[in-house]
């Protein structure tokens, strides 16, 4: 079995959709079939049932998923050990907002576990580059939230939450149990500042150009509200000051969680850290 190979199969046991597994992989969905199929001659047995509606893993495939993951893991490790023998035992991850998400709890422990050796170094940005400064080179992978402009980068979704829109605890509108974005038309948004990602910027103001005042953190965002009503934006479940509200909003598209890299770089420090960042945030 190759490892290449192996790397194909786990995409498709993590997606259950060879499509997504695809785009994925960063190829077309024939030769992924194709491997897939030659592998499972290979083995001797189905790795996965098909039907139209995706597919789920075999018994064999669900045996398979675990070693081919250890034997990833290993290929990495060496990979790793490899890097740090000709001096390049570092990497730096970009992480943009709420650091203290389990998600990024879980995948610190888990990377540190499996890399001991390593430098982690972690740089925590603002809300102006949602890209966290990977490319001007400052980080090597990113842990942030989608849309933004993804040209020349690999993107990797790890997870959705649902977006409510933040308001003071005394607004008329913190009372109701939900919102559309028309019932804050008539409201200010808070803005980024001029030069911000337009696709992250529209995001964050429902879809449309809204006046407001510019912030470029987190806590600015929410002093905003506090002081001037602003309406803001946030995902699900972040505690807030007793002084604000979340109200969730129906019509709003969830939050994407992704790691991002350059295109086209090979560190395995990267492909080991977005593996395991994969598995931290499913759990």
């Amino acid at each position: 079995m190759e490892l290449r190979t192996l790397r194909y199969f786990v995409a498709v046991a993590e997606e259950l959709h060879f499509g997504r597994a695809a785009t994925r992989l960063h190829m077309s969905q024939p030769p992924l079939s194709r491997a897939i199929k030659r592998l499972e001659t290979d083995v001797g047995a189905l790795l996965f049932a098909r039907s139209p509606t995706g597919v789920t893993l075999t018994p064999v495939g669900t045996v398979l998923l675990d070693e081919a993951r250890a034997l990833l893991d290993h290929a990495d490790r060496v990979r790793v050990r490899m890097s740090a023998a000709a001096g390049v035992a570092t990497i730096t991850v970009g992480i943009l907002g709420d650091s203290t998400d389990p998600g990024v709890s879980r995948l610190a422990a888990a990377y540190r576990r499996s890399h001991p050796g390593i430098d982690i170094r972690i740089r925590d940005t603002d809300l102006t580059d949602p890209t966290c400064g990977l490319r001007t080179g400052l980080v090597d992978v990113a842990l942030t939230r989608a849309p933004f402009d993804e040209t020349a980068l690999t993107v990797r979704a790890l997870r959705t939450d649902p977006v409510g829109v933040v308001l003071r605890a005394d607004d008329p509108l913190a009372r109701r149990d939900r919102l559309r974005l028309t019932d804050l038309s008539e409201r200010r948004w808070f803005q980024f500042p001029q030069g911000t990602d337009p696709l992250w910027q529209s995001y964050w103001n429902g879809g449309r150009p809204r006046e407001g005042p510019v912030v470029r953190a987190v806590q600015e965002c929410l002093q905003a509200v506090l002081w001037n009503g602003t309406v803001g934006l946030a995902p699900l479940g972040h505690e807030l000051p007793a002084e604000l509200a979340v109200v969730p909003l129906i019509d709003m598209p969830p939050s994407r969680v992704v790691a991002v890299w350059n295109k086209g770089d090979t560190n395995p420090l990267i492909r080991s850290f977005v593996r395991i960042a994969t598995a931290a945030y499913r759990n």
